[in-house]
């Protein structure tokens, strides 16, 4: 089993079991396991980040009405099916976020996009892998508040990697 089919795995048995689990009790009754796109090598990316103005702060929306605070880091760029994007990625005292809506959002993928917290490489470059992407808990109920995908990170491209919709059967 490959390392990302092992991180899906102990993901859904976090869901099911763990009491810090998104998942309400009445969801767990019926939960077999989450949706994920196939593993995608070419959205594995190791990326140069244009750096930002480090004073380059904003206050993300997020599902609540509330905000939370973001350093505005860097911007990369890369190709999707010939066609250029660019993303922006975020620090917070958690680390280095990056929130992204696709062309798939409310169809194959949460409306409100999905999250990849990218690494930092030792030559200075990020490893932003897709295929990690996964919703915020705010996807599974109400009850969770998390921040939304800004407009900048709303890209017109679809990124086949990474967790589908969440469908509470």
């Amino acid at each position: 089993m490959s390392e990302l089919l092992n991180l899906r795995a102990e993901k859904d048995a976090f869901f099911l079991n763990d009491p810090y689990s998104p998942l309400t009790e009445e969801q767990k009754l019926t939960f077999q396991h989450l949706e994920y796109f196939p593993e995608n090598e070419a959205l594995r990316l190791e990326v140069t980040v244009k750096r930002l103005d480090e004073d380059d702060f904003v206050q993300m929306q997020t599902n609540t009405s509330e905000t939370r605070p973001f350093e505005r880091y860097g911007t990369f760029s890369f190709s999707v099916e010939g066609v250029p994007v660019e993303l922006t990625i975020f620090r917070s005292l958690d680390g280095f976020f990056l929130p992204f809506a696709d062309a798939l959002a409310g169809k194959e993928t949460y409306g409100a996009g999905r999250y990849i917290e990218p690494e930092e490489l030792p030559d200075g470059r990020f490893l932003v892998d897709f295929n990690l992407a996964y919703n915020p808990y705010c996807a599974y109920n109400d009850r969770w508040t998390c921040p939304l995908t800004p407009a900048e990170n709303r890209i017109p491209v679809p990124l086949r990697a990474g967790e589908k919709r969440f469908h509470s059967h």
